[in-house]
This record gives structure tokens, sequence and C-alpha cells, in this order.
């Protein structure tokens, strides 16, 4: 099963109905209704129940049609495919999420290390070889 992600602004606003979205993919209407069979694709409803594609449905529709017919991959491998995209965009996002946390950390250590540093240079005192120091001296 292929899961999108659904929103209500921009690429992801369901504005198209089946044959307008059939027209702009460059496929027939039934083949629409087969890749939602397949889940490949998952159009939003209207309140009617007809069938409204997003500019994201569009794209996606193109990228099956190109991958089915210019590289000859069938709707079993098309599916895989757009797994492995979807969980690539979702490592992705996890992997920026622990650089910046990885970043915040080096920040904070670094910031640590030089109130460290700077602790100990008003406690430690250079005393010449021979030399003595009494207390309260500095």
């Amino acid at each position: 099963m292929v899961k999108q992600q659904r929103g209500g602004s921009g690429k992801d606003r369901p504005v198209y109905m089946i044959s307008v979205a059939a027209e702009l993919a460059g496929v027939h209407p039934q083949t629409l209704r087969i890749y939602e069979r397949k889940m490949l694709i998952q159009p939003s409803r209207s309140p009617g129940g007809t069938r409204l594609y997003s500019e994201a449905d569009i794209e996606r529709l193109r990228l099956i049609q190109r991958l089915t017919q210019e590289e000859g991959i069938n709707l079993a491998g098309v599916m895989r495919i757009i797994e492995l995209e979807i969980e690539k965009e979702r490592l992705a996002a996890r992997l920026a999420e622990a650089e910046a946390l990885a970043t915040d950390a080096e920040r904070r250590l670094a910031r640590e290390i030089q109130e460290f540093r700077q602790s100990m240079r008003a406690e430690i005192v250079h005393v010449p070889r021979g030399g003595i120091v009494r207390r309260g001296e500095r």
C-alpha cells in the first residue's frame, strides 16, 4: 500500500475530476480507477463521492506512466519504487533532524568546555620552580 500525504493547499489541494486528471496525465479514466484499486494513487473525494485529484496526484500519475511505459516496470515494481521514495524522504527528514540535534549538542559542548576552561584559569596559579606561595597570595 502506497500512502500519500494530504493537505488542503498547494500541490496537494484536490481540484481535478477524473476526466481532467486522466487527460493531464495522458491516461484513460479507467486506468486511474485501476491505479486506485491497486493503491498506487488515492484521490480525495468530494462530499458527493466524486474523485478529486491534486497536482501532486497528477505528478504521481505521470511518474507511473513513465515507469510503466518507458521503463517497462510492472505495477508491483512501480508500487515498490514509490514506497522506497517515500521511505527515502522520511529518512532524509530524520537525518536532517539528527544533524540539527548533533550541531546543537556540539555547540553546547563547546560552550561548556569554554566555560570550564575559564573557570579553571581562575583556580590555577603558576608557581615558578622553587618558589614559595603563601596562603592568600597569588
